[in-house]
């Protein structure tokens, strides 16, 4: 999504505040007074009066979203454990399948913004898995909420105010408007400032509406991508291989030279061959260290990473899209003796932890506390490392070869 990211289902109301307890009550009539004090700034923000009293005047403060905002990572997701499930055959075989399903859609986008149908097809499906997880949370509730709590609350007012003109527009009615807990919603997840900015009515009935319309999403997507600068006929970058004893101080994204520099340097492709030539300034992004997989990245990768600032979610983007295209995928090996797995590997775990009596929910690929503790308990049965719980290979293994 762009700018900011991810989806939640509804949970109950439960005051969580990192602040001193007070009633829910309490909690409730400082929102409600908070929402009145936002009314003459609506006003200004082009809201209509009527429009800011019809959906404010029944929310209640949902600080469920407050504990996401102040949440901080339990454990850091090793970049071979991300990308393992969202560049997994899975996700290749569906993106392929609607590759055929939205071809005259995609080749329309690409005729009229120049960006080609793998990586559109490979954004909505990193963002919400071709349309399967959108995100439950209300999110003129949610805005509210975190309008008037927590960090951030002017940014957040922002996107408030811009979903509201949303609705008021007629584009999305209030009942679909539901997203994630941040304010993203929709098959590609913008968030509402960047719906207003760069949503486009791709299906020609009237109303951008990237919830019910796949076409205005995916038309959406690639406008959002030419509008930062993508580079139609051009690819995001390459897989290279690090000469011996390589210099990697100079590196990132951002640290570009000249493809003709680091041929100099002795970078190749992955497969031996020599660089392209000509001077396109180029990236070396070592997402692992320079132990690890690298890649020199053009300029159609900083679009990507225009749409949400994290290498790994571009790189994602990236991988994937060749996927999409016929190509094998990435070539070198993470620098680990575990690897991750992919939704269907960790679907297999969740079902191998339930067969030997752990109580872990649903099994559905999707790997939360409950299926943590469980694998920290298998670890310290079979005397393996316990960690954080993660779902890798060679807890697989071990419960695949036990009875």
């Amino acid at each position: 999504m762009p700018v900011s990211r991810s989806a939640i289902r509804l949970a109950p109301l439960v005051l969580a505040l990192a602040l001193p307890a007070i009633s829910f009550a309490q909690a409730q009539d400082d929102f409600a007074r908070c929402l009145a004090g936002l009314a003459p700034k609506a006003l200004q923000a082009r809201v209509q009066a009527d429009t800011y009293q019809r959906y404010t005047r029944d929310l209640v403060a949902d600080t469920t979203v407050i504990d996401s905002l102040n949440r901080q990572p339990e454990f850091v997701i090793p970049v071979w454990d991300y990308l393992s499930a969202l560049v997994d055959q899975e996700r290749v075989d569906d993106g392929k399948a609607r590759l055929q399903q939205w071809s005259e859609v995609l080749a329309r986008a690409q005729q009229t913004y120049g960006v080609d149908p793998a990586t559109v097809v490979a954004v909505w499906g990193v963002e919400s898995n071709y349309g399967q997880q959108f995100g439950q949370k209300p999110l003129l509730q949610s805005l509210a909420t975190l309008s008037c709590m927590g960090r951030r609350q002017e940014y957040f007012r922002g996107e408030f105010f811009a979903a509201l003109r949303i609705v008021q527009s007629g584009d999305i009615g209030s009942d679909e408007f539901k997203g994630s807990w941040a304010g993203a919603f929709g098959h590609t997840q913008f968030m509402p400032s960047t719906f207003e900015r760069v949503a486009v009515d791709f299906d020609g009935d009237g109303h951008r509406d990237l919830i019910a319309s796949v076409p205005d999403a995916l038309g959406s997507t690639a406008h959002y991508l030419q509008m930062s600068h993508w580079q139609a006929g051009q690819p995001w970058g390459y897989e290279v291989k690090l000469p011996a004893n390589f210099d990697s101080k100079i590196n990132g994204r951002t640290a570009k030279r000249p493809l003709g520099y680091w041929s100099a340097q002795g970078v190749r492709l992955v497969d031996g061959s020599s660089l392209p030539g000509g001077d396109e300034p180029a990236g070396l992004v070592l997402p692992a260290g320079a132990q690890g997989p690298a890649f020199l990245t053009l300029r159609n990768f900083d679009a990507i990473y225009a749409y949400n600032a994290s290498i790994n979610y571009t790189l994602a983007i990236a991988l994937l899209s060749d996927r999409l295209r016929g190509k094998p995928g990435m070539v070198a090996s993470w620098p680990t003796d575990d690897p991750g797995t992919s939704r269907a590997e960790r679907r297999e775990i969740q079902q191998l932890l339930i067969n030997r009596g752990y109580d872990i929910g649903t099994v559905d690929g999707m790997v939360g506390d409950k299926t943590r503790q469980a694998i920290q308990e298998e670890q310290r049965k079979r005397g393996l490392p316990v960690d954080d719980g993660r779902p890798g290979q060679r807890i697989l293994k071990a419960l695949r070869q036990s009875p």
